[in-house]
């Protein structure tokens, strides 16, 4: 009987399961439908849609009016940019909170939490002026300058967590060994916490990979990422629903590769140090 319980919770688990992954897919699966679609296609319902032929005509036009491949490597400079930079940055910041805390290290951090739940509108004016002055404004510098910043608060909460995980002891056998706090970090204390680490880069690649808002206002032509690619298929006249997803498709493949090749790591990471 307990078997029988058993058994049917698992299937409906799998289930729920399943139904949930689908209802997530499904947008993204729609928008590839959509892609191969003409623009009268495109705003048929469901079931025509489904029914009309496949053209890779979107595609071809998305390619002859942009430059893809310009926004695809902005986008992978400022992704990769913003991670190295922001790792440069966050592992002593994780380290000293983690191993060498003061009486408001933890007041720190949910103070450095507390700066991702400010509207990015409330501060784009002032940004928006400081980078004209200094000529920042559609450039890569600025661009992986502000995506460092407002994603480095969740870089250095990941790897506190992560170092935390770590036994202490270890450390101080290695300063005992005669390590220098260089040598502690790069060649202990960094092994250990690559699972965790791995994960910290894969999720701020795929945040700075994403972010719209900053790109969208701080860049215009030379710096745009995927993003403002995307966004340029939207117009007053409308929005071109087969040319948008055909750009949104070839804007997310990449990521979406990505982390399907890299979902082990990733969860890994995530769970590091969950089980002892």
């Amino acid at each position: 009987m307990a078997r029988a319980v058993s058994t049917s919770r698992k299937t409906w688990t799998t289930l729920l399961a399943w139904t949930v992954g689908f209802l997530i897919f499904f947008p993204i699966l729609w928008i590839f439908i959509l892609s191969f679609k003409t623009e009268g296609d495109a705003i048929k319902t469901p079931l025509q849609v489904l029914s009309a032929p496949w053209t890779l005509e979107s595609y071809a036009t998305v390619q002859e009016r942009s430059n893809y491949f310009l926004h695809f490597w902005n986008s992978v400079v400022l992704s990769v940019g913003s991670t190295l930079i922001g790792l440069a940055i966050a592992i002593p910041a994780a380290w000293a909170m983690a191993f060498v805390p003061a009486k408001r290290t933890k007041d720190v951090l949910m103070w450095m939490l507390s700066t991702k739940m400010l509207p990015p509108v409330g501060v784009l004016i002032p940004i928006y002026l400081i980078f004209r002055d200094f000529g920042l404004l559609d450039t890569r510098t600025g661009l992986v300058i502000v995506l460092t910043l407002i994603n480095l608060p969740i870089i250095v909460w990941m790897l506190y967590t992560y170092f935390r995980e770590i036994p202490g002891e270890i450390l101080e056998a290695a300063r005992m060994d005669g390590a220098s706090l260089k040598e502690e970090v790069l060649y202990v204390l960094t092994p250990m916490a690559i699972p965790g680490m791995a994960s910290t880069v894969l999720l701020n690649i795929i945040l700075a990979w994403n972010e719209a808002f900053w790109t969208l206002n701080l860049t215009a032509a030379k710096a745009a990422p995927l993003t403002a690619f995307i966004a340029s298929y939207s117009s007053p006249e409308g929005l071109f629903y087969a040319k948008l997803s055909a750009a949104s498709t070839m804007a997310i493949a990449p990521i979406l590769i990505m982390g399907w090749f890299s979902q082990k790591q990733l969860v890994r990471g995530l769970t590091f140090g969950a089980v002892k």
